[in-house]
């Protein structure tokens, strides 16, 4: 039975065989240069490159191309046409096999998606919650009256 859970990209890579193996350590190589505070992990059972704990970038390889997840509206517009000539759908750039590794391509996808991820989190950061309404002092609070000794 094939393995289904890995402890590390290293691992990962070594199920790879050929070309395809060769492929995802370039793509590694890419990403780590691209990312060098990004701490890399497994999520989803493939490579994933985490910054404050959260996976901004996901790779993987498959029968006859290879993946980058996700690919966000915002790094779709940051990239704009050097996608034309690959497959793009529901958050995933899928490359050929056959053909160069798009190294500048991969690194510019990477720091956008680091770029989208801190402003994500400073937006976050920025929006204390606001007070919800006033709704009088608390039943601890409330000072105590004597029960009523009048029946109804």
């Amino acid at each position: 039975m094939a393995k289904t859970s890995y402890g590390s990209v290293d691992e990962v890579l070594a199920t790879q065989t050929g070309e395809m193996r060769g492929v995802l350590e370039r793509v590694r190589q890419v990403l780590r240069k691209a990312l060098p505070d990004a701490e890399e992990t497994i999520s989803y059972q493939i490579p994933a490159y985490r910054i404050g704990g959260r996976a901004i970038v996901y790779f993987a390889g498959w029968k006859a191309h290879y993946s980058i997840y996700p690919a966000t509206a915002q790094v779709l517009g940051g990239v704009g046409d050097a996608l034309a000539r690959y497959e793009v759908s529901k958050g995933t750039i899928r490359f050929p096999l056959e053909g160069r590794v798009p190294t500048a391509l991969i690194a510019r996808i990477a720091r956008l998606r680091a770029r989208e991820e801190a402003e994500r989190v400073r937006a976050s950061a920025g929006q204390a919650k606001a007070p919800g309404p006033t709704r009088g002092p608390s039943r601890a609070a409330r000072p105590r009256t004597a029960p009523s000794t009048s029946r109804r």
